[in-house]
């Protein structure tokens, strides 16, 4: 319909330059236009100076004929555009076809994307571009290969990339005329999509790349797991949840099964509505992390019937259980029951350690569970390695003058600069009425500390979680959100409430206070934050011990909430040496990057320490030099490849001079084969973006013999400029005949003919 109104297509006007071929200046047009528009209007006041007509009509009339006459001297000027063109057979021409496996889906009929991608080729469109230039066809998976035949084509690469296929390209560019790139895709790309210095580039040399897109823009019967969030660390025998993404097409209000395995062990399982199609639904779902170890974890779904891809229900992620065993340090200020229900609650957890050094007297402390008599012997921690050994810190119902100076920097410090967790428990010598409002700890509470005392108060209260708590992991103790909102409800009523004082930017209240026969409103009861490297909690009551005295034995509800409350307090703790990857799994893909962060003892950057990564795996054993990052002190990274697929171990190991400052390992998997079973619909969006940034056009299938002609209009390679007349364009014919038919009905109907 474009060319049938504007005779050429549309990439002549796009890349076209306007000009007027009779060599008339412009300014002799627009003169010409005023005279028109002057001598018109002084003809129409003179004709209605005899006529009945007002002075709109005469404004009407005036305008359509100005704007024929304009119409009229614009053809008189012989508009043309300017227009690069290849020049025949000087020129080259790449073809690059997608193969991977994603083409072999068939969408309709019997032929697949990789057969419809060679009828187009072969029904003409290939002989056309042979004709005027020389072409080059290339097939395109994780890589660009050059082929001879299209037989060669087989649609089974585990992967697509375009962007790597189109820099190659851009490399043969700089030595050999290349005109223009058609790319014959579904645009289903699994390095992430195109970078944007590769655009850049191609937009640079003027490449235009022109895309046919081949498979339907959306499935009719298809469910798919989009994402999995899983932290990538975890301790032993912890309660995790499952971050499962997914939509459907074709099965709305149905049900399907949700299932969390570990290889081919069932960890939990879940019912799910599906909801409208193409909504993306998330479900959590909460299993353990089971002992120390590398877990892989896998999000399936049951098939449902008729699915038109039946390889994207099942997504896999790794996750490293940590060995390790955290210690926390807890100081009390006096024998109370609270201290002695919270350290029963998480006796039977072994995978926290927790040290505890109760005040029983004025200058007399009691310690227990330290790993030697020498341990603590001494009090609080007066040196920042014995501190800073810990992962944790409680402090109970204690007034911050026990502490001196020094100690409360230490405090604040072991938040911010180890990364430890920081946790706070009610009490009438705690928080506001202990005075560490006013010390360096207060910087990273949770809430702003009222500066005043008397705010701890003997009031009963119920407890209940607010909407950030319902979906917390660390108050659940009924994996049913709605059950575990009607237990906390059903907790025995506290006795006391300490007021907190407003919460900080980027607190979260999970828990609140809800004072009996008419106390008052409901207050904030367990607030958590994160603070710089680590993170800060607040429990504002002594009384959760009633949770347990007043329940049956068999209810675990206190030891469950102090066990995950503590856990979350450590869990993310980071060691002196921590190594990463981006990914642990590898999809389709070989290059990572291996990073760790290194400290000293007192958890300062270690930015002189000798870093290596070594790496065990399918075979493979080598040692890698780690750099230092020059933008982030402490840290190092190393580009690695895996060579193949499998599992790999990766240990890194920290020194300075003898000292061995820490190691870590982690795990990473490299799978292919897997990034083509997702997303197979065709991503037109990808592909028009690609030819518009780059000065091409998208075509479909049943429209590319198009290109045979179209492509020749290209700046790029060896060109010659050509004009293409406008003036006897159809819009210019039509235009006309709809000034003077406006005009005309115009005139008709108003009685002036």
């Amino acid at each position: 319909m474009f060319e049938f109104f504007f005779k050429y297509p549309r990439q002549v006007f796009s890349q076209g330059s306007f000009v007027f071929l009779n060599g008339w200046p412009v300014w002799m047009l627009w003169l010409g236009v005023l005279v028109a528009a002057a001598g018109l209007g002084y003809l129409i006041w003179r004709r209605s100076g005899g006529a009945n007509i007002n002075i709109v009509r005469s404004v009407g009339i005036w305008l359509l004929q100005t704007g024929l006459a304009a119409l009229l001297l614009f053809m008189l000027w012989h508009p043309a555009l300017s227009v690069a063109t290849l020049k025949p057979q000087q020129n080259i021409v790449a073809v690059v076809v997608d193969d991977s496996s994603s083409m072999a889906v068939v969408d309709e009929g019997s032929k697949s994307r990789k057969d419809r991608a060679v009828e187009v080729l072969n029904a003409g469109l290939l002989t056309k571009l042979r004709d005027k230039f020389q072409v080059r066809v290339y097939q395109m998976t994780d890589h660009l290969k050059k082929i001879e035949k299209l037989e060669e084509l087989n649609a089974q690469s585990p992967a697509t990339h375009i962007g790597n296929s189109l820099k190659q390209v851009i490399a043969d560019a700089s030595s050999l005329p290349i005109g223009a790139v058609v790319v014959l895709s579904d645009g289903a790309d699994n390095s992430g999509g195109i970078d944007l210095e590769t655009v850049d580039e191609l937009k640079r040399q003027r490449i235009p790349v022109h895309t046919v897109g081949f498979g339907r823009e959306q499935m009719q019967h298809d469910l798919e797991i989009t994402n999995l969030e899983l932290p990538q660390r975890a301790l032993p025998d912890s309660r995790l949840s499952a971050a499962v993404s997914f939509h459907q097409h074709g099965y709305a209000g149905q049900k399907a099964k949700l299932t969390i395995r570990d290889a081919d062990k069932v960890l939990a399982a879940k019912e799910v509505t599906l909801k409208a199609d193409g909504v993306e639904q998330l479900e959590n779902v909460l299993f353990s992390s089971g002992p120390a170890g590398v877990r892989t974890i896998q999000a399936f779904m049951d098939l449902l019937p008729n699915e038109d891809n039946k390889r994207n229900n099942i997504v896999t992620r790794m996750v490293t259980v940590d060995q390790r065993k955290p210690r926390i340090l807890y100081l009390e200020g006096e024998p109370r029951w609270e201290f002695k229900f919270a350290k029963r609650g998480v006796e039977d957890d072994k995978t926290i350690d927790l040290v505890t050094m109760v005040r029983t007297a004025p200058n007399k402390l009691y310690r227990q569970n330290v790993k030697d008599p020498h341990e603590l012997e001494d009090g609080f921690p007066k040196k920042v390695e014995e501190l800073f050994a810990f992962d944790g810190l409680m402090f109970g119902s204690l007034d911050a003058a026990y502490l001196t100076a020094p100690q409360l920097q230490m405090v604040k410090d072991f938040v911010d600069r180890r990364g430890g967790g920081l946790l706070f428990l009610g009490g009438k010598d705690s928080l506001s009425d202990g005075g560490w409002q006013s010390t360096p700890v207060n910087e990273v509470m949770p809430t702003v500390l009222p500066n005043r005392k008397d705010t701890f108060h003997w009031t009963p209260a119920n407890s209940r979680l607010t909407p950030a708590g319902a979906d917390s992991l660390i108050v659940r103790l009924e994996d049913d959100p709605v059950k575990n909102g009607k237990k906390w409800q059903s907790l025995p009523y506290i006795r006391n409430v300490q007021d907190i004082g407003p919460l900080k930017l980027g607190a979260v209240t999970l828990a609140e206070a809800v004072p009996m026969n008419g106390g008052g409103g409901a207050v904030p009861l367990l607030v958590t934050m994160n603070y710089g490297r680590g993170r800060t909690a607040v429990f504002a009551t002594s009384g959760s011990w009633r949770w347990q005295m007043l329940q049956e034995v068999s209810d675990k509800s206190h030891e469950m909430f102090y066990q995950q409350l503590l856990r979350w307090l450590v869990s993310d703790t980071p060691r002196r040496v921590t190594g990463s990857s981006p990914k642990s799994l590898l999809s389709d893909e070989s290059n990572t990057k291996l990073r760790a962060d290194v400290r000293d003892k007192s958890y300062l950057p270690a930015g002189d320490a000798i870093v290596e990564a070594r790496i065990l795996g399918q075979g493979v054993t080598e040692t890698l030099k780690m750099n230092p990052e020059p933008f982030e002190q402490g840290a190092f990274g190393v580009e690695w490849q895996a060579p193949k697929a499998g599992d790999y171990l990766v240990e890194v190991v920290a020194h300075r001079g003898d000292e061995e400052l820490g190691r870590d390992a982690f795990t990473i998997r490299r799978e292919d084969g897997m990034a083509e079973n997702f997303h197979v619909e065709q991503n037109r969006g990808l592909l028009e973006k690609l030819s518009s940034e780059t000065g091409g056009m998208y075509y479909k299938p049943e429209d590319a013999q198009k290109l045979g002609e179209e492509i020749k209009y290209s700046p790029a390679g060896i060109t010659v400029r050509e004009s293409r007349d406008l003036w006897d364009m159809p819009a210019i014919f039509a235009l006309f005949l709809l000034l003077r038919g406006a005009e005309w009905l115009l005139r008709r109907k108003w009685g002036v003919i």
